[in-house]
C-alpha cells in the first residue's frame, strides 16, 4: 500500500530560466538518495499517493478514479486516494524496448455517453516498429476492462529502432482528435510529405482522417496538420483552444512551441540545439521558412507531460503550461499570455518527472519516471497550508 502521508516538502526553486541537462536517449534513471523532503519551498505540500514500475501516462475518470499505462504494457484503474487498483484487460500487446511501451491513455470526451477509451503504444510488424492508436469500451467492476477494442490510426511507415515513438493523443474543443507521431530518430522524415513521422495529425475519433487538413491538397499524408517535429511528448489545448505542444531537442533545443494548421516546424533542417556527436544545425531565424518555438532550453530539460493549468488551486497561474522535466528531474511552469509563451519556474523534484496531470480539483499530479519502490510513484501536490 502506498504512503498516505502528506508532507510540506522542499522544492528547491530555481530560476525561472535555470535550465536542465542531458539529451532525451542518453540520461538514465536516478538512483541518489534525496528524496523529496529534502527539497524546500516553493509551497506545494507533496503527497505520496501511489507506486508504479514505470508509469508513463494518466488520465481521471469522471468519479475521481484514474486509470495509470505502465511502459510494460498493464493498464491499471486506481481508486481517486490510490489505495486500491485493478488491472484493466484488454489492452494489445506492446513493444517495451528502448523508448517504446504502452504509452498515452485519454477518454473520449463524451465519455459519459460512450465509455470510449484511447490508448497509444508502440508495437512490432514485420515492416518494423511504430506507434499505433486504439481505441475500446470501458466495462467497470471487480474486473475492469476495454472491449470492442480495434487499432484505429498507424503511423507511417514502420521503421528499425526503439526510439521517438511519441504517441500523445489530445482531442480539440470541437471533437476533432490530435495524435503525434515522432521521428523514430531517423531525422528526414518529419520533412517527407508522404508519411506521418514527425508530425501532428489531426483525425476524426475514429482515427480517420479528418476533413480540412490544409495539407492534403499540397500531396501530404492526409491526417497531417504541422509537420518538422523531433519527439513530441507533450500535447494540449488551453481554453481558447490553441494546441501547445512540446517536443525534446536533440543536444538543446527542447522546444514549446503553439502548433498550427499547415505550419512547418524546421526538425532537422533548424534546431536551437546541435548534433549529439557536436556537429551544429542552424538555429531558428527569421525568414528561414520554419515556425520557431515560443520558448526553447539549451542545454535541455527533457520535457516529457504536458499540462495547461486552470487556475482553480493557483489563480496565477491560470492558463500556464506546466511540463516535467526527465533529465532535469523538475517541475517546469511556462507563462502564457495569449498565444504568446515565456519560461516561468523551475522547481527540481530530485526525480525524473514523466506525466502532469491536474486533478478534477485543481490539484497538480505526477507520474514519476522509475521503477516500482524507486522512484515510480504518483505524486498529488497542493497548496502548502
Amino acid at each position: 500500500m502506498p504512503s498516505l502521508r502528506s508532507s510540506l516538502l522542499s522544492l528547491a526553486f530555481l530560476a525561472a530560466c535555470s535550465d536542465g541537462t542531458g539529451p532525451d536517449n542518453l540520461d538514465l534513471e536516478s538512483d541518489s538518495p534525496e528524496s523529496l523532503s529534502e527539497a524546500i519551498a516553493a509551497g506545494f505540500s507533496i503527497t505520496e499517493v501511489a507506486d508504479f514500475n514505470s508509469p508513463w501516462a494518466m488520465t481521471f475518470l469522471p468519479d475521481g478514479r484514474m486509470l495509470v499505462t505502465e511502459k510494460a504494457g498493464t493498464l491499471h484503474l486506481v481508486s481517486a486516494d490510490g489505495t486500491q487498483r485493478k488491472t484493466v484487460t484488454g489492452t494489445l500487446p506492446v513493444s517495451s524496448a528502448g523508448q517504446g511501451g504502452l504509452l498515452d491513455v485519454v477518454l473520449h470526451p463524451q465519455f459519459a455517453q460512450n465509455r470510449l477509451v484511447y490508448f497509444s503504444y508502440s508495437e512490432s510488424r514485420s515492416s518494423g516498429k511504430g506507434v499505433a492508436l486504439a481505441r475500446g469500451t470501458f466495462t467497470d467492476g471487480t474486473s475492469p476492462s476495454l472491449t470492442n477494442v480495434r487499432v484505429i490510426f498507424r503511423a507511417t511507415p514502420y521503421v528499425s529502432g526503439d526510439g521517438h515513438f511519441s504517441g500523445r493523443i489530445a482531442f480539440s474543443p470541437d471533437g476533432k482528435l490530435f495524435f503525434t507521431n515522432g521521428d523514430r530518430q531517423k531525422f528526414d522524415p518529419a520533412q517527407d510529405p508522404t508519411g506521418t513521422l514527425g508530425k501532428v495529425l489531426r483525425l476524426n475519433d475514429d482515427g480517420t482522417p479528418a476533413a480540412g487538413n490544409p495539407l492534403a491538397a499540397r500531396g501530404f499524408h492526409p491526417a497531417v496538420w504541422s509537420y518538422g517535429h523531433r519527439n513530441l511528448l507533450g500535447l494540449a489545448f488551453d481554453a481558447s483552444g490553441n494546441l501547445w505542444e512540446h517536443e525534446m531537442g536533440p543536444q538543446g533545443g527542447d522546444e514549446v512551441n503553439l502548433i498550427q494548421p499547415s505550419l512547418n516546424y524546421g526538425w532537422p533542417k533548424a534546431s536551437n540545439g546541435s548534433h549529439y556527436d557536436g556537429r551544429d544545425i542552424p538555429d531558428h531565424r527569421a525568414g528561414d521558412g520554419f515556425e520557431p518555438p515560443k520558448v526553447w532550453w539549451n542545454p535541455s530539460i527533457s520535457p516529457g507531460g504536458l499540462m495547461v493549468y486552470s487556475g482553480k488551486l493557483w489563480p496565477e497561474w491560470k492558463g500556464d503550461l506546466f511540463i516535467g522535466g526527465l533529465s532535469s528531474q523538475s517541475l517546469v511552469r511556462v507563462d502564457v499570455n495569449g498565444t504568446s509563451a515565456s519560461k516561468g519556474d523551475q522547481w527540481n523534484m530530485n526525480s525524473r518527472i514523466r506525466e502532469v496531470e491536474e486533478g478534477p480539483d485543481g490539484s497538480i499530479w505526477l507520474l514519476q519516471d522509475g521503477q516500482s519502490g524507486s522512484q515510480g510513484k504518483l505524486l498529488r501536490l497542493r497548496p502548502a497550508s
